[in-house]
């Protein structure tokens, strides 16, 4: 492919990204590798830099852009060998004469006064920096030094006990340690998150909106003799947790539950778990690092529903946790709605209960909770506060 040629390619590939963003549609890398087995002429480094310019594209682009064109346009203002590539060419973009370039913005411009005050404006790159590769170790079965051991290029994490580092790209899905259950990818947020969720041998942890499982992993291989029971409301989410259990060695149980049944399919653990764990469903804005179309799918109308998820789910955790229990509240984003804001919502309407240290180093206090950003910690974007029930 000519370079002209690759900017078209990259236009029209971003024309789908942003109809998927509009539509709720795939992820972005679901539309390149759709677009190129259509395009078998095109080359490892054809692929490879269009990709590229799909991603800059995408992360200088805070708003959603009119089409691809108009993103690409926008691009070029900063990039003069790339605004030579605009040439009218046979396979190439029309050369840009009067195109009006998309304003360069780093987050969507409604989305600003949603932000945790943590969340400064200095930081607001990092959220769009690409994300390295973070591993979980299953320490069940092997320490970390030994797996960094095993593995090029690996460092221990910060703040994780359990993980390490790779650089972004890495491929571990066909590596030893992987396909044995020995490591699973996990951003070390996501990890903390679980270590915030810990127990002891006799307890009973129920992870509420486990997906595909990732915490409740981490938390059956940091806890032995706990008793573990995943939820969820999406079949094809939970079905991912029976095969990572088994490879991993872990023992969990799951149940699928009926989206607005959950109380009465639960009734049977009210009082009984010494932990739950709400991760709830979010925005996203936490992982702008790996998926930065999701500020162009992120709506005031969709943060408003997510916003009335997370509510209904923390009462409906509510009444499962045991007297002196804990109730652990995450959510994969730097919004103060879905972080704090809930948490403190949560304690208006259960003023007996309590808050409790998280149980890790890192992070920033955030009302009730700790807030992680990948500017001042490294990982993704997590809210997480434990909240204790009075005995």
């Amino acid at each position: 492919m000519t370079p002209s040629a690759r900017a078209q390619a990259a236009i029209e590939i971003l024309d789908e990204v942003i109809a998927s963003a509009r539509d709720d549609g795939p992820p972005a890398d679901a539309i390149v590798q759709r677009y190129f087995k259509t395009r078998r002429y095109a080359g490892s480094k054809d692929r490879r830099a269009v990709r590229e310019l799909v991603y800059r594209a995408i992360r200088r682009s805070g708003d959603r852009p009119a089409n691809g064109r108009s993103a690409m346009v926008g691009l070029s203002q900063d990039d003069a060998e790339l605004a030579e590539r605009f040439d009218g060419s046979s396979h190439g973009p029309a050369a840009i004469d009067g195109d009006v370039p998309t304003a360069a913005r780093l987050l969507p411009s409604w989305v600003e006064s949603e932000l945790s005050p943590l969340v400064a404006a200095d930081e607001w790159a990092a959220l769009l920096d690409r994300a390295p590769l973070d591993l979980r170790v299953n320490i069940a079965r092997t320490s970390r030094e030994a797996a960094a051991g095993e593995i090029a290029g690996a460092e221990l994490t910060r703040l994780s006990p359990w993980g390490l580092r790779l650089p972004p790209d890495t491929r571990i899905d066909d590596h030893e340690l992987f396909e044995t259950g020995l490591v699973e990818v996990q951003d070390e947020g996501s990890q903390l998150i679980a270590l915030a969720a810990l127990g002891k041998v006799g307890d009973l942890i129920l992870d509420l909106c486990a997906g595909a499982g990732g915490k409740a992993l981490a938390i059956a291989a940091a806890s032995p003799g706990a008793g573990i029971i995943a939820t969820d409301t999406s079949r094809p989410r939970l079905s991912q947790l029976a095969p990572r259990a088994e490879r991993a060695g872990a023992v969990i149980e799951t149940r699928l539950m009926d989206g607005g049944r959950e109380a009465e399919q639960l009734a049977d653990l009210n009082g009984r778990c010494d932990v739950v764990l709400v991760d709830a469903p979010c925005s996203g804005s936490g992982t702008w690092r790996r998926n930065p179309e999701g500020r162009w799918r992120l709506t005031p109308e969709r943060l408003d529903r997510v916003a009335a998820i997370q509510s209904r789910l923390l009462d409906i955790a509510a009444p499962l946790v045991k007297p002196g229990g804990a109730l652990v509240y995450a959510t994969c984003s730097i919004l103060r709605r879905e972080g704090a804001g809930q948490a403190e919502d949560f304690l208006g309407r259960h003023s007996s209960w309590s808050v409790q240290d998280v149980g890790f180093e890192g992070g920033r206090a955030d009302g009730p909770g700790r807030l992680l950003t990948p500017g001042h910690d490294g990982t993704d974007g997590f809210f997480v506060a434990r909240l204790t029930k009075p005995c």
